[in-house]
């Protein structure tokens, strides 16, 4: 697998010296100073190339190309953003850049409660607590028609939960949870997702899938002709929030996305920590099932409450079965090899670090320290060395 890290450009924290420093070969980024809907010019993507390239790493991954929330809805300018887009997967192509991840979550992108949950060994890890955004949802943001959303015993848990929160604590998990976290869509303030979610009023799940399959059937013809693998990451949570409709938070979902528009360069990012937070989601069957078209991974893992809840444990522990899950990718791996594939090495990174160490305290970005990172990495390494010569 290719061993790789997610950098967020010249002003991460994390530079790419680190990056060497930390084993991994491949990096995975974006152009995040360039505008939602805008065509990335051939030009900015070889600067960034190039700068990655001298630190002795390879640009292999973009995660991500954002998409225009006129996409995700079909109107008004959708159609030019759809022609940027595709400008974009041509230039990306030309400069060698051949796997671009995307998502297609409405409003909020990847969304936790708490970005600081101490863990027993003295590390903080990322939570989403369920009581915890129900409260905001409910008695915070006062989403018009939010109570339907959830049970009684739901609304008992987060209204208890509410009555024991100071407002420093409100304040925070509002932060947490609209302010907008790296890598994923703008941040809002409280009217700004209110008018967010209003948006989607009449947008119900079925006619959002349309949407995104629509989008594919638009953009999956010039990737293929250019040779991009495209590689849908699944929504994070896996799970509707603010009433919210999501597309891509199971196996059926997955299904019913790669059927729509059959090609190679319609894929999936096999995230572990995602799909991986639903135990009705079975990743190894995922692999199995989904092989061919998973374009790259991320691995992380989780552990689950029943209520939907979880916080992000140590790469190896947790409730999904690395172990097994890792294995089932190496299969994949060699299956590519014997057929002569030229994506026969699956990107993978280390997803969503522990906060520990010397890192603690300094400027970082959430889930995205370089101590936690490069010790899941070391970890994940491991295992795939002790598989490779035991397969």
């Amino acid at each position: 697998m290719q061993e790789s890290w997610r950098w967020f450009g010249p002003k991460d924290p994390v530079s790419l010296e680190n990056i060497v420093q930390a084993g991994a070969s491949h990096v995975v980024t974006s152009l995040h100073h360039l505008d939602i809907g805008e065509a990335w010019p051939l030009e900015e993507i070889a600067q960034r190339k190039a700068e990655i390239e001298k630190s002795g790493l390879s640009w292999n991954v973009v995660e991500s190309v954002p998409l225009h929330n006129d996409i995700k809805l079909r109107r008004g300018g959708y159609q030019q953003y759809i022609e940027a887009y595709k400008q974009t997967l041509i230039n990306l192509a030309k400069a060698g850049i051949n796997t671009v991840c995307y998502n297609f979550m409405p409003v909020v992108d990847w969304t936790r409660t708490s970005l600081n949950y101490k863990l027993d060994n003295e590390s903080y890890a990322l939570q989403f607590r369920m009581d915890d955004f129900i409260a905001y949802d409910v008695y915070v943001l006062k989403r018009e028609g939010g109570r339907a959303d959830y049970t009684a015993e739901q609304l008992s848990a987060a209204e208890a939960r509410f009555g024991s929160m100071t407002r420093q604590e409100i304040d925070l998990l509002e932060a947490n949870i609209i302010a907008g976290l790296p890598g994923g869509a703008e941040g809002f303030d409280r009217e700004g997702i209110r008018a967010a979610i209003a948006e989607y009023k009449d947008v119900d799940n079925q006619s959002f899938q349309r949407n995104l399959f629509s989008f594919l059937s638009d953009v999956v013809p010039t990737a293929e002709k250019h040779g991009v693998r495209l590689c849908i990451h699944p929504d994070d949570p896996p799970f509707s929030l603010f009433g919210l409709p999501r597309v891509v938070s199971t196996a059926d979902d997955a299904r019913a996305l790669l059927n729509a528009v059959q090609s190679p360069s319609n894929g999936l990012t096999l995230c572990a920590g995602s799909y991986g937070s639903r135990g009705d989601n079975n990743l190894v069957a995922m692999v199995e099932e989904f092989g061919r078209q998973i374009h790259f991974v991320h691995l992380r893992n989780v552990s689950r409450q029943p209520d939907g809840s979880f916080y992000e444990s140590e790469h190896l522990k947790g409730d999904n079965d690395m172990f097994a899950l890792t294995k089932a990718l190496l299969l994949e791996e060699r299956r590519r090899r014997e057929e002569g594939l030229e994506n026969s090495q699956i990107p993978m990174r280390p997803d969503h670090g522990h906060l520990l160490g010397d890192d603690i305290g300094k400027d970082t970005n959430p889930g995205y320290s370089m101590l936690g990172r490069m010790k899941g990495l070391a970890e994940l390494r491991g295992l795939i060395y002790a598989l490779e010569l035991s397969l």
